[in-house]
């Protein structure tokens, strides 16, 4: 029986990397949800296709195929067979995932994906629908975020690193639309499951966010 655990939140919000540090520990495997999404999200855009125009967005999703490998231990995302993590971060692709994923089809075929691997695996699943509709099955499920301006601050000092020049104004605006888009979408909205822990990691720094998730599972795990 595998064991699944949850990390839900909004954009910024720091999941991705507690989940892996997470995982790590645990021996899970870390699956990053939102770079699959992202994944797709690249492809439409190479494409010159109109990340608003759904009818041709599911026209073309039989084209698409979007795979997991792991290298050390790291998530590898492939895009039709190329490796492309390194290519998916950036704010454009970001904005158009948050566009993209509003469509009901994407997500079915997401979905799919992300419950098989889960189903025979332990996991460590981040993301903005995994407590609720992804995995409502979870064994541990958070909910985790930050106010907006301090997940501007932690992208912007990610995006200096990469030589990015986006004020901290604007990442935080991006941040705001951003959070309305996933939470008013039609389709698999941004909301915390009713059973999930609400996890305000505001004024925590990474290891005790680690932590505190690292203790959830210890708990879960003592009381079957």
């Amino acid at each position: 029986m595998s064991f699944n655990v949850a990390i839900d939140g909004p954009a910024g919000a720091g999941k991705s990397s507690v989940a892996k540090a997470v995982a790590k520990k645990q021996g899970f495997i870390y699956v990053d949800t939102g770079a699959m999404y992202r994944a797709m999200s690249l492809y439409y855009i190479r494409k010159e296709i109109d990340v608003n125009d759904v009818e041709a967005i599911c026209a073309r999703l039989d084209e698409i195929e979007i795979s997991l490998a792991y290298e050390d231990g790291v998530q590898q995302v492939f895009l039709n067979g190329e490796n492309v993590s390194g290519l998916i971060r950036t704010e454009e692709v970001g904005m158009a995932t948050s566009t993209i994923s509003k469509i009901k089809e994407v997500r079915e075929k997401m979905v799919a994906l992300q419950q098989e691997i889960a189903k025979t695996t332990d996991v460590v699943m981040d993301g903005r629908d995994i407590g609720m509709w992804v995995l409502p099955n979870a064994d541990v499920k958070i909910y985790m975020t930050a106010s907006s301006i301090e997940r501007a601050r932690r992208r912007h000092k990610e995006l200096l690193e990469k030589g990015g020049t986006k004020t901290l104004e604007e990442i935080e605006q991006d941040i705001i639309a951003r959070d309305y888009q996933d939470m008013n979408r039609e389709n698999s909205p941004l909301v915390q499951a009713p059973d999930a822990t609400y996890l305000d990691t505001s004024d925590m720094n990474l290891e005790e966010v680690i932590r505190a998730i690292m203790n959830m599972i210890d708990e879960k795990k003592a009381a079957v």
